[in-house]
């Protein structure tokens, strides 16, 4: 039963029930946070809007490329499964060629940043599957009931790459994907730092401290106030080295630097500086811009090392926000040893 806690300006009962915020409450209109507050981060989301589609392209590129390889290394027994009782060499032949257009569409999709024309190529590639197919059921010598679960399975396969295609094909114009097109990798991350914005624009200034909580980084040689010498982990135990300068620095909010002509990775990059609301420190927003060696496909290479740089830099955060606020960073014995192993921490030291 309601407990009365008084009366409103009517003289009505009002019970305790009545006091509860209703389901929701954090919704409404004065619940919300000012527009002033919100533009901020509403610009930052806006400058990396309309990159829908992505996962699926490369779902459908990885899959281009297997179906590819089976129909170029088993044109056989692709043909028994779409239903040709008995292949001969031209329709052996024909198979390796469509396994060959498979895998360069596959190649042609994951090699490109912006890979809406590619996926349009590929739904043509399927209207050609179609046609081939409705030539194999046409032949009465062949078993139709499998030639009709392998049409339902290109329909199918279709439906998904107008999908994306047109996914791809509505993405609006911003400078994300304008340097996208220009084969440019861009990268945003922020972090929130519990120390004044005055201590982390000194941690952060001071380039050769960078290898403390950046792992992919061996060193930073200071050369004079503007430039320094790189030397970064590269995949497979590499490295790769590069110089750098500063081109616009303002004391306690921004510090934006990019690689000399020549580098063997060209980037450039930003890091800005702001003080959290409510007093919790510092809200740190790093921008990263590189060209990929080997392009889209070799940062996909790349990620499987934990080695490409959009990955680097929130791990490099996240170590930089443990660095400012306990001296250290901190490791588990997971991070030390990969896959099974005993509940047992050893003395080998981790290393970032």
């Amino acid at each position: 039963m309601d407990t009365a806690l008084g009366a409103d300006s009517n003289g009505r009962a009002v019970t305790a029930a009545a006091t509860e915020p209703p389901v929701g409450s954090a919704l409404r209109e004065e619940s919300r946070p000012d527009r002033g507050t919100a533009a901020a981060y509403q610009r930052i989301v806006d400058a990396d809007r309309g990159t829908g589609g992505e996962s699926l392209a490369n779902f459908l590129g990885a899959f281009s490329i297997g179906l590819g390889l089976a129909e170029f290394l088993a044109p056989y027994a692709i043909n028994k499964v779409i239903g040709v009782k008995h292949p001969d060499d031209r329709s052996l032949t024909t198979t390796r060629l469509m396994g060959l257009r498979e895998i360069g569409h596959g190649l042609a999709i994951l090699g490109n940043q912006q890979p809406a024309k590619a996926v349009w190529s590929r739904v043509a590639g399927d209207a050609l599957d179609l046609a081939l197919l409705g030539r194999t059921m046409a032949n009465p010598d062949n078993d139709r009931g499998r030639t009709a679960f392998a049409v339902a399975n290109v329909l199918a396969v279709t439906a998904l790459d107008v999908m994306c295609a047109r996914e791809l094909s509505r993405q609006p114009r911003t400078a994300t994907h304008a340097k996208l097109e220009e084969g440019i990798v861009v990268t945003r991350r922020g972090v929130t730092v519990n120390r004044p914005v005055e201590e982390c624009w000194a941690a952060w200034r001071d380039l050769q401290r960078l290898p403390t909580f950046m792992r992919h980084l061996e060193s930073v040689t200071e050369l004079d106030a503007r430039r320094s010498h790189w030397v970064a982990k590269a995949p497979a135990g590499r490295t790769v080295e590069w110089d750098a300068e500063i081109v616009e620095e303002r004391e306690h909010e921004l510090l934006a630097w990019r690689s000399v002509e020549g580098a063997q990775v060209r980037n450039a990059g930003r890091v800005t500086f702001h003080p959290a609301p409510g007093g919790r420190g510092t809200e740190l927003r790093v921008q990263l811009e590189y060209e990929p060696p080997g392009g889209k496909l070799g940062s996909k290479v790349a990620m499987l090392w934990r080695e490409e740089p959009g990955q680097q830099v929130k791990d490099d955060l996240r170590h930089f926000k443990q660095v400012m606020e306990t001296g250290e960073v901190l490791f588990s014995d997971a991070t030390k040893r990969r896959g099974p192993h005993p509940a047992q921490p050893d003395d080998k030291p981790a290393q970032l």
